[in-house]
């Protein structure tokens, strides 16, 4: 049985590498600014007040339908600022995964977890086209102003989809991309918008199920694995 589960994850990780060979990168070059981050420069930028996300971050915690118990997966998870959150939420009998392509993100989140008495955060180095999660770990996946720094999102999707258990959720916040209406640093910054943000993640396996209208430079979309 043992072995059997071992070739069945193997064939697994296969054909996601053969996926990421095939698609093109949408974004090449969109994630430079992480290899050697100053990473008190980061924190400085990510959490402070006047970013939406950060004024919200509570709002966007309780909106996500995080309770205790559950293991979370932070993707993209910066210098930590859900993480954390969602590691007081979740309490000592569930866990959180911080999920970053940048070692030192991760090994920074950590470092502040341990300080802050948080024992049930784990690290995982993801690659671009890979979170690196176990198999159905996860009943919550997390991607905040994340989404549109996939630079191969079929295939990081499919990952993302692998890692979630039968029936979990799927929540995106990310910049509202509005010709005409959103700044000039989104429109050339974020490829995409919401609404070819929703195609994408619904061919990929999910179900859209909430769109929930509280953030004005940001949206916030849960969806369930199918």
């Amino acid at each position: 049985m043992k072995q059997r589960y071992a070739r069945w994850i193997w064939l697994a990780l296969a054909v996601i590498y053969v996926a990421a060979a095939e698609e093109q990168s949408v974004r090449p070059g969109i994630n430079q600014a992480y290899e050697h981050p100053d990473v008190a420069q980061w924190a400085a930028a990510f959490e402070h007040p006047g970013r939406e996300v950060y004024d919200k971050r509570r709002d966007i915690v309780a909106a996500s339908g995080v309770q205790p118990g559950m293991a979370i997966a932070d993707i993209g998870a910066g210098t930590g600022l859900f993480t954390r959150l969602f590691a007081r939420a979740v309490g000592p009998t569930g866990k959180v995964f911080a999920v970053d392509i940048t070692r030192s993100f991760i090994d920074h989140i950590l470092k502040t977890s341990r300080e802050q008495g948080l024992a049930n955060v784990h690290g995982i180095v993801s690659s671009p086209a890979d979170v690196r999660l176990p198999i159905a770990s996860v009943d919550l996946a997390f991607v905040c102003d994340t989404y549109h720094h996939f630079e191969y999102p079929k295939t990081i999707l499919r990952t993302i989809h692998r890692a979630l258990r039968p029936g979990g959720a799927l929540v995106v916040v990310d910049y509202r991309r509005e010709p005409g209406v959103s700044s000039s640093w989104v429109l050339g910054h974020v490829r995409a918008g919401k609404e070819t943000v929703i195609r994408e993640i619904q061919q990929a396996g999910f179900n859209l199920i909430e769109d929930r209208p509280f953030l004005q430079e940001n949206y916030f979309l849960r969806f369930k694995r199918m």
